[in-house]
């Protein structure tokens, strides 16, 4: 027996020897492409590094003067209220629609294959793609949109360039290609959703609203949190959108914290002010997402 007791702990120790062994390149390559950056990112907050001005002066050490200096920024803190408020309203309406066309697909006993491809060609699209087609249908002066309102005898706008609009509209065309995303993801999970449990609904009696809520949502509930998860954190670093079609204006009325962070930071090669403006963009998503796992957990 002492035998082979020494035998199962020698082959044990073996196979987590080999289990390490397989994932610390991985672990490695991890640490470089996360911890390394991050770690640069907060020493160089915490510097006056600019980038231009390093090259005849040697950098400094400040402390926190970048953050009091951000945090005391109305622009940031306006960037960070437009910033919260999209994700806000982008993660619900994303969920809502995604939810409903993943039922509904799910439902249909003929054509889900063809509907859902249909259904997936926003999200495939490249984001340059969308926000240059979204503004040529959109342009004051030869988008369709309004040349159709013109047609009506409707109000038309400069979309854009509009701060009654403006916020709007990159809500909507953010809605428009992310809401397949969260349609792929519900889709999957209520592919895994057991049958019996919707028969035996079936049987006694239950209304269409209360097998939604007893057993669909309960189902797929994980699923659900995941979604919200990894909208809110695609929402949350929203840039390429406002960049393309506002710059962050009318007024600031669009800007995010990413546009600030590159109007003040990339443009201007401020990286220590830039970085404490990303450190600060860190610390928030870790909270947002702090919330849905807990949230998800218990």
């Amino acid at each position: 027996m002492h035998k082979n007791e020494h035998r199962i702990l020698s082959g044990a120790a073996q196979t987590k020897r080999f289990g390490m062994a397989m994932i610390t390149p991985t672990v490695i390559v991890l640490l470089i492409l996360t911890a390394y950056p991050l770690i640069f990112t907060f020493y160089y907050s915490l510097t006056d590094y600019n980038l231009l001005k390093a090259l005849k002066n040697p950098t400094h050490f400040i402390g926190l003067k970048n953050y009091t200096k951000l945090l005391g920024n109305e622009y940031f803190r306006k960037a960070i209220w437009n910033t919260v408020k999209f994700t806000f309203f982008a993660v619900i309406f994303e969920m809502l629609f995604g939810f409903m066309m993943a039922t509904f697909v799910n439902s249909l006993r003929k054509g889900q294959k063809a509907l859902r491809t249909l259904l997936l060609l926003p999200y495939l699209l490249p984001t340059v793609t969308v926000a240059l087609s979204w503004r040529m249908m959109l342009s004051p002066n030869y988008g369709i949109v309004n040349h159709v309102l013109n047609a009506l005898h409707l109000p038309v706008y400069n979309w854009f360039a509009d701060i009654k609009t403006a916020f709007a509209m990159l809500l909507i065309i953010d809605i428009w290609q992310s809401s397949p995303f969260v349609f792929l993801l519900l889709y999957a999970a209520l592919q895994a959703v057991p049958q019996d449990q919707y028969e035996a609904a079936k049987i006694e009696g239950a209304t269409h609203f209360e097998t939604l809520i007893y057993i669909t949502i309960p189902n797929i509930k994980n699923a659900l949190a995941l979604c919200a998860l990894l909208r809110t954190i695609d929402s949350f670093r929203l840039f390429d959108k406002v960049n393309l079609l506002t710059g962050g204006g009318p007024a600031n009325s669009t800007t995010t914290i990413t546009q600030y962070l590159y109007n003040t930071g990339i443009k201007v090669f401020d990286f220590g002010y830039g970085s404490a403006g990303a450190i600060v963009m860190t610390i928030l998503v870790l909270l947002l997402a702090s919330v849905y796992i807990k949230r998800a957990m218990s």
